[in-house]
């Protein structure tokens, strides 16, 4: 499958079905920390990751590798910043938004803050997942140190062109090598867990829907 292919049937996928999916066929976790939140809308976030790394400065100094990619990424493309859980820094902000709503980006995931809600909210709901929510600057802090290299974000290594599912459930990276197996098994839970649900709800049992597909 392409990328907009696995980008589309990843989007009617319930998150915690990848998030299961990731857990059985690459055998480790793939979703990320908790406070990664939606901070300006509940959008679903998927496709294809683009990385930023930022790390401590005292520069005064634009984050030129964020600028620069979200201009030159391919459409459909899910910007992810890490900055090792800083939470008392924006990395991004009104401007940045606007580049990415223009290019066509589908959503950015901050492992740190993002800034300018009123404004991004109003102007662009772009949807955006972060750790926290933060006025401050990374001006004379953070600098962004390189683009389109492994990074971790949210505690979960993230390599570019790995598929992100993010919404209000959490954000969930699958390995680009392993996404059609991913998908796969994503699509079979998702199949058997509407299958249960019925049951439980025509037999007016939790114990005998379990009983018959023994998952919870």
């Amino acid at each position: 499958m392409n990328i907009k292919q696995l980008v589309s049937a990843f989007e009617a996928v319930a998150t915690a079905s990848v998030a299961d999916a990731v857990d059985k066929v690459c055998g480790k976790r793939g979703y990320m920390d908790h406070e990664l939140k939606p901070r300006i809308n509940e959008k679903r976030i998927v496709g294809p990751a683009v990385t930023v790394l930022e790390g401590p400065t005292d520069e005064f100094v634009p984050p030129q590798h964020a600028l620069d990619l979200i201009d030159e990424c391919e459409t459909g493309s899910v910007m992810v910043i890490a900055i090792g859980g800083e939470r008392d820094v924006a990395v991004w902000g009104g401007l940045m938004t606007a580049g990415a709503f223009a290019n066509g980006l589908a959503g950015a995931i901050l492992d740190g803050g993002v800034r300018d809600l009123a404004e991004i909210r109003r102007d662009y709901d772009f949807p955006v997942i972060a750790r926290s929510v933060s006025p401050g600057t990374t001006l004379g802090r953070h600098k962004t140190l390189d683009a389109n290299v492994p990074v971790s974000c949210g505690g979960i290594e993230v390599n570019p062109g790995d598929i992100i599912v993010g919404d209000i459930d959490g954000v969930v990276v699958v390995p680009r090598a392993d996404a059609e197996a991913v998908l796969a098994m994503a699509q079979e839970i998702d199949k058997r867990e509407l299958e249960q649900a019925r049951l439980i709800v025509e037999l007016k049992s939790l114990r005998g829907g379990l009983a018959k597909y023994g998952r919870i």
